[in-house]
């Protein structure tokens, strides 16, 4: 293992579309590996798809870290002495790389075309031999070269694999060696001149002098690729000559034993913001897909991971992405917030667009009244805005299947009964519950049937924050007004 001031690691995603929980993952384990050992995370776009690429996602991309806080030392916004950090950007390097390449052997111009390469694999696979590209322009004389020129023929650039077997130790799967035939000469450069992936991240890492790549399971079979790669990379004085260890994160599973997509909803970093998980929640059950601080304990802080986390202690095992957990384990983390750091973060969603009351309804020394109350039932930051809203609405919103349930024959007689013992009661959560209680055993009726026409008179749900806490602070007023509501609603349907 590289020593502390040694280690440099990175994350390079592409920005296409919206950041997923795979790669937020990966993203994970990077910056734990780096703050773990005092190294260096460079954050680095791999943004040379302009077909696929765009300036939205790129910005969203940033924006992401930022709010995960996972901080990075080199690359947008910071800067660094390998900048500039876009591989947009960088583009001049990587014709510079692919030329000298060609010039040392390392790389050449294949003139195969699509049909045929389609063609020669066809005929490898029903002679049951590898399909890979058979190196029929590995050879080609200049005059053959002028001659497909000549045709007008489009070329590609390929690496030249070495004719022997890559061996090499994955920091999460031990020793592993590819065969030359399963490992063939591939692309690097396009026809129109445009570097390929298999290309501009290896230079990027010998440049930029990375000393680990972890980075997920899906990528593992172009790893010997790259290690030749990086090899050639040295012979041609491309970095310092050395070739960064590699660590391959099991694939994260989502339904029916399928890896999790970015086509998968549940998949969307996007969704975990919107629906209000903390980050350092989200992060710690993310931690859990692949890796464990001890056998016995799923909670934990991102400091407290930092300082336990070794890549050597990644599970190689598929890691199966469970909603209900995720939630769980972010439950807690809101539990264990400072009271005012979680009426902080409930900001959002008490405000435009996601409260449905005025803002001027708004009455923040109410919510923070009801705030600790609160916290301990919340999953997510979003369930807020349903547990106060009646405390802001001028009328309850209205489950009306709640109402069915609490509604039932007699209900308004108890509803009269608590009314009139509510009305003389003091205003303080324990007098209030006195009056329900005694209201109920006039009606033969414990304290839990005979609170709940009062809580969907008052609230317009069965289930919630504490009755009696919340009418106290609803006030009198209010309270009274909804169960006479209540009970004119039933006495109109007796009617119908």
């Amino acid at each position: 293992m590289a020593s502390a001031s040694d280690v440099r690691v990175r994350f390079c995603p592409s920005p296409t579309g919206n950041p997923h929980v795979g790669l937020v993952r990966t993203a994970l384990f990077n910056w734990a590996f780096a703050r773990h050992h005092g190294g260096t995370l460079v954050f680095r776009i791999e943004d040379t798809d302009a077909a696929r690429d765009s300036e939205e996602s790129y910005e969203l991309l940033l924006d992401s870290m930022r709010w995960l806080g996972l901080t990075w030392d080199e690359g947008p916004e910071v800067g660094g002495p390998y900048a500039p950090y876009r591989q947009s950007q960088r583009m001049d390097v990587y014709a510079d790389v692919a030329g000298k390449l060609m010039e040392a052997g390392h790389a050449y111009r294949c003139y195969c075309t699509a049909e045929e390469l389609e063609e020669r694999r066809e005929a490898a696979r029903k002679a049951g031999k590898p399909s890979g590209y058979d190196g029929k322009c590995r050879t080609l004389t200049e005059e053959q070269k002028a001659a497909h020129e000549a045709e007008g023929r489009a070329s590609i650039v390929r690496f030249r694999m070495p004719d022997e077997a890559i061996t090499f130790t994955d920091l999460v799967r031990g020793e592993l060696t590819f065969t030359p035939e399963n490992v063939t000469d591939y692309g690097i450069v396009r026809a129109n001149g445009a570097p390929l992936y298999t290309l501009v991240n290896p230079v990027d890492d010998a440049l930029m002098e990375i000393t680990h790549v972890l980075r997920g399971e899906d990528l593992l079979s172009s790893t010997p690729r790259q290690i030749a790669l990086y090899r050639a990379l040295a012979e041609i004085g491309v970095g310092n000559g050395s070739t960064p260890r590699f660590g391959h994160l099991p694939y994260v599973m989502g339904e029916g034993n399928k890896k999790l997509s970015k086509r998968d909803p549940q998949s969307s970093l996007n969704l975990y913001r919107e629906r209000g998980f903390l980050p350092e929640g989200l992060l710690n059950y993310l931690a859990l897909l692949g890796w464990s601080i001890a056998e016995d304990r799923d909670i934990f802080s991102l400091e407290e991971m930092v300082a336990a986390f070794e890549i050597g202690d990644v599970n190689a095992n598929p890691a199966r992405f469970d909603l209900k957990k995720c939630e769980a384990i972010n439950a807690v983390h809101i539990r264990d917030l400072d009271t005012k750091e979680f009426i902080a973060r409930c900001e959002p969603w008490l405000t435009a667009p996601h409260a449905p009351w005025a803002p001027e309804s708004f009455d923040r020394a109410a919510f923070e009244a009801l705030a600790p109350l609160a916290q301990t039932r919340l999953t997510v930051l979003s369930d807020i805005t349903a547990n106060v809203d009646f405390l802001f609405l001028d009328e309850p919103v209205q489950d009306e299947a709640a109402w069915a349930k609490a509604m039932k024959p007699g209900a308004d007689a108890l509803l009269r009964t608590a009314r009139a013992k509510l009305a003389e009661a003091e205003w303080n959560a324990d007098a209030l519950k006195a009056a329900v209680l005694a209201a109920g055993e006039e009606h033969g009726l414990k304290l839990g049937k005979a609170q709940a026409p009062v809580r969907v008179a008052v609230t317009g749900r069965t289930v919630g924050l504490p009755l009696f806490e919340s009418l106290e602070v609803l006030g009198r007023e209010r309270t009274l007004s909804r169960v006479d509501a209540a009970l004119a609603r039933l006495e109109a349907a007796a009617q119908a």
